[in-house]
């Protein structure tokens, strides 16, 4: 796999511009969008203002009537609501160490930067504002929302900055206890997003616990979350001879004899992927599984429809 394949620049993420259509990130999704129909969770869309009170008039919805006025006034009153000008979007994008792995055309990290400049694009063709947070084991930078196409130059650097990074083999990996968790990022997340705004988890949840699962139903208790796990198809299936020799994280060892080995690996995998689908929906939280090995643009408009958005 070149370079080409294992990082990302940041004309590659400018030019994604193009590719930010034929889906939408909104309340009302198309038929068949994963968001839609028995899909359907807790994603909102942009928060609504009371604007008046107002006579009851014939085919109004019931549901909006104001009893308190209405006994007050002694005639029907409706409350009257508009939609927000805008939710501003927070895109989480993991640039840890076990996203620097794949299999076929790309590396996770690599996915997860093509993701997040995808929703940042369509965030600002929508008229709202885009930041992020983007981190490593070593740290996480903020980026905070802004309507502009320099504030997203920003955050793609950042993206950028960090990407490039993995493939820096002298990089010195901080101790196991002075490194960013997901939960680290998910809790600046809680700071920065109060209410109303739209969160994308871009990551492969590598170190998600218990505190990952408390921390998200605080985030998604006043904003719309969507997980974007990042995933490679030699993540579901390990394949290789015996005898290979397989990494990770620094450690190196030999893939055992025997179909049991790799039947037990493809059902740990399933069972973790399992487990977290379960959570997240459990929360009303979508999860997007977006893999290294297709076309991303492709994968979200396959996942959230294909319409002329």
């Amino acid at each position: 796999m070149n370079d080409a394949r294992t990082t990302v620049s940041l004309d590659e993420l400018m030019q994604l511009k193009a590719d930010a259509r034929g889906f939408t990130f909104s309340q009302t999704q198309p038929a068949g969008s994963l968001l839609a129909g028995r899909h359907s969770s807790r994603i909102r869309g942009r928060g609504l203002a009371f604007e008046e009170l107002r006579h009851y008039q014939q085919g109004d919805d019931i549901r909006l009537i104001d009893w308190k006025a209405t006994a007050r006034m002694r005639s029907a009153q409706v409350r009257v609501y508009t939609e927000e000008r805008e939710r501003p979007t927070l895109v989480l994008v993991d640039q840890r160490r076990p996203m620097f792995f794949g299999s076929r055309r790309t590396v996770k990290s690599v996915v997860a930067a093509e993701m997040a400049a995808l929703a940042s694009w369509k965030t600002l063709d929508s008229g709202d504002r885009v930041g992020g947070l983007v981190f490593n084991e070593d740290q996480i930078v903020e980026v905070r929302p802004h309507r502009s196409e320099s504030r997203l130059f920003q955050l793609f650097g950042q993206v950028v900055s960090m990407n490039q990074r993995l493939a820096d083999d002298g990089d010195e990996m901080p101790s196991a206890a002075d490194q960013v968790s997901i939960n680290d990022v998910l809790r600046k997340a809680c700071q920065l997003a109060k209410h109303d705004h739209l969160v994308f988890l871009i990551s492969d949840l590598d170190g998600a616990d218990d505190q990952t699962r408390r921390l998200a139903t605080e985030l998604a208790s006043h904003n719309d979350v969507i997980v974007i796990a990042v995933y490679d198809p030699l993540g579901i299936r390990l394949t290789g001879a015996p005898g290979m020799l397989a990494s990770d994280r620094g450690t190196v060892w030999q893939i055992p004899e025997g179909q049991r080995f790799h039947d037990d690996f493809r059902e740990a995998f399933q069972r973790l992927l399992d487990h977290w689908r379960d959570v997240f929906r459990s929360l009303r939280i979508p999860i997007v599984p977006i893999c290294t090995a297709d076309d991303v643009a492709g994968q979200v408009r396959a996942m959230f429809g294909s319409r002329g958005y």
